[in-house]
This record gives structure tokens, sequence and C-alpha cells, in this order.
């Protein structure tokens, strides 16, 4: 299950639609990840929110684009395993880069959406060689989120 949690300062940029397309795109990548039966939390927010969540927890004094947040890390973490955790996405910062992407905010919002889960399945990109992982099996899962067909499972690289 996904919990969408919209802050008002920026939820009403992205028409209902699209966030309803947004969760439903999620959930199919929710389970070609093999994570369907789980639950997560996203919240698509503004500038200065992610700015003072990446400072507090990152400690990088700006904002970004995307934070996940793992419940299934540190002390507790294997307590409930059918929670993955919370996506932060700022639509501020999504809207600047679909535009230099030359991509819808949709297409943003869902790129970053996933790479979120990839972070709350365990995936980093410290490396080039993790980079390469993640970002391949990222792509795979937006084409399983994108089809109409049913859902295939998509195989951790």
């Amino acid at each position: 299950m996904i919990a969408l949690v919209l802050q008002v300062a920026r939820a009403k940029q992205i028409p209902m639609a699209a966030r309803v397309r947004l969760q439903r795109r999620l959930r199919r990548a929710m389970r070609a990840a093999g994570v369907g039966h789980c639950e997560l939390s996203l919240t698509l927010t503004d500038d200065g929110s992610i700015r003072a969540l990446n400072c507090d927890y990152r400690h990088v004094d700006r904002p970004t684009d995307v934070l996940s947040f793992s419940m299934r890390e540190g002390e507790g973490g294997d307590l409930h395993p059918e929670l993955l955790g919370d996506i932060v996405i700022s639509v501020e910062t999504a809207t600047r880069q679909a535009h230099a992407a030359h991509r819808t905010i949709e297409e943003e919002l869902l790129q970053l959406a996933v790479h979120g889960l990839a972070h709350l399945c365990g995936y980093d990109h410290a490396t080039l060689d993790e980079e390469r992982r993640m970002f391949g099996w990222e792509e795979k899962l937006r084409i399983e989120a994108l089809c109409q067909r049913a859902v295939h499972s998509v195989p951790r690289p």
C-alpha cells in the first residue's frame, strides 16, 4: 500500500489525476521490484521542507530532489518487514529538472519515486558500478510502471 502524503504548499501544482497516476505507477514498480506487499509513504513537498530534511539527516544545507528514509535499516529494522519507509520529493526541484531534461513533471516525479524506491530496496550509487546496477534496475522498473499489461517481475541485479 502507498500512502500518498501531500503538503499543501506544492501539492496543488500537481493535478489530482497526475497524483493518482503517480501512485498507480509506483504501485506497479513496487510489484515489479518484488515489494508489492509492502507499504511506503510518498510525500510531495517544496524546496524549503526538503532542504530542512536534507540538513537534518544528511548534513547538507541545500534542497535536493528526493530523499528516502528506510524503515528496514538500523535497530528494529526487522520488526515490520512490510514497512519499506518514506520517499520525499521536492516538486520545485523536480519541476526544474523536468524542464532541463525536456521531460514532463509526471515523468520526472516517476523517475524520482522509482529512484527512492530503489534506495528503500537497499540500492545505492556511491560507486560507478553501484550506479550502473541501480540505474539499470530503475529503468526496468519504470518500464514496468508505465506498461498497460500485467506487471512482470524485474530481477535484482
